[in-house]
């Protein structure tokens, strides 16, 4: 027996046996039945409680009678973001009471209809917890925080009255937003309500969640500490996902932090179904047209729901276009990453990527991972070089093509990459030439292809045909046939701030017939970051340049203006163009090189919002002359570059 203070205690019978041998008074004055404790024993420490990794793949609670009753209470632990057996955080999480608390916190999924009945309780012995999405939301969605003190439990009830992807979420101080660092960071937890006449049983549930121990002033730097996860867990850590060719695959993704995510699917098209804001959800008529994207993002305390149909094996991934937000994960203890990792490393996929990245494996249905080889078709070859200008800390690469069918194409600037203009529906054969004095790879981003040839090293392709680095000095080539005309990009997939910084990012055009393209009319406006730090804090470049000449136009001519942004950071971006201070109109055409239904392909005012990844076309013409500009500005507005439009 042992008692709560860990000290090792006597049973009855072992205490009389002591006692014949002490002095007569000491054994009289023992002789009631009592225990006795050793008094040399040290009290036991008892360790903080570990954190349990949460799947959402089970709903809380109990249901009865169109009641879910669950009693949740907010708990400190130790996390382990990482591997198991790697450092953990102490933070404060949510549990069902007597389990396991768990980040992200329990997963409450009802019907439609269903009346919650909930108990939050609060251990926390000196703090008030806020608790948001967890009462009656009022008609435009929101809802009332509850307070619950220190030491007490709070009774709420209310009514899950329309479907959708929401989420609950805590703080012990009351801020009304989602920008909670250390110790309160991860009190969150997803909140489904499904339709009466069709649950999501067979979705996936992800909530994103960011660790940090103190609000970060600007970007989140490489020498940052901090922890972006994916249902509790950083790649390459994180869940890693198995389906079938022609399985239909739906997630919920929900953003419970401050940052926006753009969030890009490899090889393959998504179809967005809703997005919300965590108190309103807008799910799209079924029967409407898709909204099919390669990227989607997902601003701060926003939802998505998303469904896809992989038609390919192989491995993909699905991850934040935020190259911070995957940079390979910084020791919690604060140890600096060796300066030289970018060139000593086995496996670019798994030792430089970290934070909101997820694996997924598409099996054939017989269960196999074959690989087909495309045919060569064109030939072409692009070459990664060291270009002039960089140092040490902050390279100048980029990229150079070959076109034996165009050999004396006139020689230009290697930054940015230069387009590369294919024939939808004809194979062509990219030879990849690393002239670096580091490994790299090329991602064909959006383009739809097999997965060996995706471009990340060490883990596209499938059981032991793992596609490589390209070391200095080597090369590899990718075959595909692009099934579609459209805008598209490439850059690299090995230590992608780096080497994207540095220049290494280009646009790749597909389309129907390129003897009759007119690059005068069809107009590329690559988006991408400064080369130089210095210059990236206050500009952007546009097709390599921080105040690109004016771009040139004729009046009564109708335009294609094709906006690509690989920017490495900035997934507020809005880009504008504009008549002194108003907007002209344009018309959206194409999405992430989907060319758009007519019922989303609107004349509209010229501004878009982007974040990295995506890729936009807009039809622009008018009848006068003028003078315009085409503007980048920061999500609060921020000038980043205005570059002259004429009109003439």
């Amino acid at each position: 027996m042992v008692l709560q203070d860990g000290r090792r205690a006597l049973t009855r019978r072992r205490a009389m046996r002591y006692t014949r041998r002490m002095r007569p008074s000491l054994r009289s004055a023992l002789a009631a039945p009592v225990l006795i404790a050793w008094s040399f024993h040290a009290p036991v420490t008892v360790p903080p409680e570990r954190i349990a990794i949460n799947g959402n793949r089970s709903a809380a609670g109990v249901s009865r009678g169109g009641i879910l009753t669950v009693r949740l209470e907010v708990r400190q632990g130790t996390w382990h973001p990482d591997g198991e057996s790697d450092p953990g955080l102490t933070v404060r999480a949510f549990a069902e009471v007597g389990k396991q608390a768990s980040v992200p916190g329990p997963l409450i999924r009802v019907v439609d209809g269903t009346e919650i009945h909930a108990f939050i309780g609060n251990t926390l012995s000196n703090a008030t917890l806020y608790v948001h999405g967890l009462s009656p939301r009022g008609a435009d969605g929101s809802s009332e925080v509850v307070q619950v003190a220190a030491g007490a439990t709070r009774e709420v009830r209310f009514r899950a009255s329309a479907p959708g992807t929401y989420y609950y979420w805590a703080t012990t101080d009351s801020s009304q937003d989602v920008d909670r660092s250390g110790i309160d960071s991860q009190l969150n937890g997803a909140f489904v309500v499904d339709p009466r006449t069709r649950t999501g049983a067979r979705d996936r549930v992800f909530v994103i969640s960011l660790w940090q121990r103190a609000p970060t002033a600007g970007f989140i730097g490489s020498s940052d500490v901090v922890r972006f996860t994916i249902n509790g867990k950083a790649w390459p850590h994180t869940e890693h996902l198995s389906y079938a060719v022609g399985d239909t695959v739906r997630f919920r993704l929900i953003n419970a932090t401050i940052a926006p995510h753009p969030m890009h699917l490899h090889g393959f098209y998504f179809n967005v179904e809703s997005r919300g804001n965590g108190s309103a959800d807008s799910v799209y008529d079924r029967r409407g047209s898709p909204r099919l994207v390669v990227t989607e993002r997902m601003a701060a305390g926003r939802t998505f729901a998303m469904t896809w149909l992989p038609t390919r094996p192989g491995n993909w991934m699905f991850h934040c276009h935020d190259n911070f937000h995957v940079l390979r994960n910084r020791p919690l203890d604060g140890t600096a990453l060796p300066p030289d990792q970018h060139a000593h490393v086995r496996n670019h996929a798994v030792e430089m990527m970290g934070g909101l990245v997820m694996g997924v494996e598409v099996r054939g249905r017989d269960g196999s991972l074959a690989v087909a080889k495309g045919p060569a078709g064109r030939r072409l070859r692009l070459i990664a070089r060291i270009d002039s200008g960089g140092t040490d800390k902050e390279p100048a690469y980029g990229y150079s093509l070959e076109d034996p069918a165009n050999p004396t194409a006139a020689a230009r600037a290697l930054r940015p990459g230069p387009a590369i203009i294919l024939k939808r529906g004809e194979p062509v054969s990219i030879t990849v030439v690393n002239a670096l004095r580091e490994a790299t790879s090329v991602h064909w981003h959006g383009i739809e292809l097999e997965s060996y040839y995706d471009g990340v090293s060490g883990f596209a392709g499938s059981g032991k045909h793992i596609a490589p680095a390209i070391a200095p000095g080597d090369s590899f080539v990718a075959r595909f046939t692009p099934p579609r005309s459209g805008t598209f990009m490439y850059h690299p997939h090995a230590d992608e701030v780096r080497q994207q910084q540095a220049g290494m990012s280009g646009a790749l055009l597909v389309v129907d017939a390129p003897e009759r393209f007119t690059p005068s009319n069809d107009v590329v406006l690559l988006i991408a970051t400064p080369q130089r730090s210095a210059d990236e804090a206050t500009g952007v470049l546009v097709n390599g340049s921080l105040a690109p000449p004016p771009l040139e136009l004729r009046a009564g001519e109708r335009y294609r203006l094709r906006l690509v942004n690989i920017h490495v950071s900035r997934p507020a971006m809005i880009a504008k163009l504009m008549r002194d201070s108003s907007l002209v109109p344009w018309r959206a055409i194409a999405k992430d090189g989907m060319d758009l239904p007519p019922d989303q392909a609107t004349l509209r005012p010229a501004r878009q919002q982007m974040g990295m990844g995506e890729t936009y076309d807009f039809e622009f013409v008018t009848e006068q002359a003028a003078n315009l500009r085409f503007v980048l500005t920061t999500g609060n507005g921020t000038l980043l570059l205005s570059m002259p439009v004429r009109i003439k």
